[in-house]
């Protein structure tokens, strides 16, 4: 059976603290959201303003596959902006719950089925689909539930939603609503929230109960815990639920989760399952030789399934299979006496409490295979021009294969002028800053700061640090220390 996606990114999604997307960005979002095939797409609330009814309208007008839709509350003056914006379909959001009616809208439970008649007649009018979602469902009576579906339908809703708005359904629970309403005549949807750290769980459980469809926001971002995950809803339904699939192209998925992410500004954890960056990590010396042998040992579907690769990280818990394994990707051969002398002296370095890079690996494999490369490249000075009304800019001396370079660069800030000043030179064209990332190791404004990055040169990625209390240069030793490995390899 096809469960059918709505996503509401751009709308549950945006309401996440501190997020709001331009017009551009959601227009980004949304030809992202049409081209891994999600059904249908909520692009906004149309009564919100004038600026999210622009960014609907040019979503609505360019013909996506997908059936565009606007957030509505069972008002006329909500619908007309709708209308205004060219939308396929409402969600047509009436709320069902005894604290919604009587507290909230002030209402009496007749009144409230008048209003949801009258509105979905009014979007059926005027040629709209009709999504009717009953807030806080989840906690109203299942026979007062059915009525506002029942009467919706009669008056030619084209599908209903059970919300779990404040996320308090289980498994147990949500399974057990849906198959109350195995006898509704349209296609019932599924929206959960994750207070309790459930709506995947909840959104699994429902479509076993008898959803169709489920509503789901990129990496779960939303109000308070947020929302159904995307990612994790759709990769469950197709790993765990034999019975059910989506039209989803699982393989972009870590492409718009990145997307999402960078555009919101929301941080992705790095063990979330599927696209944080350590699902596909293992450090373990019992795992990673379990993966090296059959990766099915210690990971439930391959990376490449949603767009990832696989990663040994270098760290005392790594074993010599993995590490082997890692020694073998930078070019080099060793024995087993080799291996374990670098094994251990990795451990000893972990346990001082120090990150292990690529760099750390080859210095430590270099001693013990008593291979000393001589670097092409040195830093011999920088000097650094920066003010308030100053564009900052570097000059740095480097001696390149003992002969001695004047180079100059400007930038945002005065650690990007001195890594422009570097980076700016002929031989490192082709080389590309794919991260950057600073700690201070000590407290205090005198603190040694270690800077680690990642360079990446045609398909080789390398890693390399500078720890200085400069942390201009340590950034730039960190650079030359990359670029010196890429030019080794």
């Amino acid at each position: 059976m096809n469960i059918n996606v709505l996503d509401t990114t751009l709308r549950d999604g945006e309401q996440t603290p501190g997020v709001s997307l331009t017009s551009q960005e959601k227009f980004r979002i949304a030809t992202k959201l049409d081209e891994i095939g999600v059904n249908f797409i909520e692009a906004g609330s149309a009564i919100t303003s004038e600026g999210e009814r622009d960014s609907i309208k040019e979503i609505s007008a360019q013909g996506f596959n997908a059936e565009i839709l606007s957030f509505s509350r069972p008002l006329n003056v909500d619908i007309d902006y709708c209308l205004d914006c060219d939308v396929d379909a409402v969600n047509l959001v009436v709320p069902t719950s005894d604290l919604h009616i009587s507290d909230k809208l002030k209402i009496s439970k007749d009144e409230l089925l008048d209003l949801s008649n009258n509105a979905v007649d009014y979007c059926k009018d005027h040629g709209l689909i009709v999504e009717l979602s009953a807030e806080d469902a989840s906690r109203s009576d299942v026979d007062f539930l059915k009525s506002v579906y029942v009467n919706a339908i009669n008056h030619g809703a084209d599908r209903v939603c059970v919300c779990d708005t404040v996320g308090i359904l289980t498994p147990d629970t949500s399974y057990e609503l849906f198959s109350k309403l195995n006898d509704i005549q349209v296609p019932v949807s599924c929206h959960c929230h994750n207070d309790f750290g459930l709506a995947v769980a909840n959104t699994l459980s429902a479509i076993k109960g008898g959803a169709s469809e489920i509503h789901t926001t990129i990496n779960g971002i939303g109000e308070r815990a947020g929302n159904t995950s995307f990612e994790e809803c759709v990769v469950s339904i197709d790993r765990l639920l034999p019975d059910f699939s989506t039209s989803i192209k699982i393989n972009q998925i870590y492409d718009v989760s990145k997307l999402v992410a960078r555009l919101t500004g929301v941080y992705i954890q790095p063990n979330k399952a599927i696209v944080g960056e350590n699902a596909f990590a293992h450090e373990s010396g019992i795992h990673s030789d379990g993966i090296i042998k059959n990766s099915a040992t210690y990971e439930p579907m391959t990376p490449e399934l949603v767009g990832r690769t696989r990663k040994f990280i270098i760290g005392k818990h790594m074993g010599t299979h993995g590490l082997n394994s890692r020694l073998k990707e930078i070019g080099l051969e060793v024995n087993e006496i080799q291996l374990k002398q670098i094994c251990d002296d990795i451990k000893e370095l972990a346990d001082m409490g120090k990150t292990v890079t690529d760099v750390d690996l080859q210095v430590i494999a270099d001693n013990v295979l008593e291979i000393n490369h001589e670097d092409r490249i040195k830093l011999d000075e920088i000097t650094i021009v920066s003010g308030n009304k100053v564009m900052p800019t570097a000059s740095v001396k480097l001696v390149i294969d003992s002969e001695e370079i004047l180079n100059a660069g400007v930038g945002i800030g005065p650690v990007d002028a001195a890594i422009n000043a570097v980076k700016s030179l002929d031989m490192f064209k082709d080389i590309e800053l794919i991260e950057y990332h600073v700690d201070a190791i000590t407290g205090g404004t005198d603190a040694f700061i270690d800077v680690i990055i990642k360079l990446q040169k045609a398909d080789k990625v390398v890693s390399a640090r500078g720890t200085e209390a400069d942390i201009i240069n340590a950034s730039v030793k960190a650079y030359i220390a990359g670029v010196n490995r890429l030019l080794r390899d």
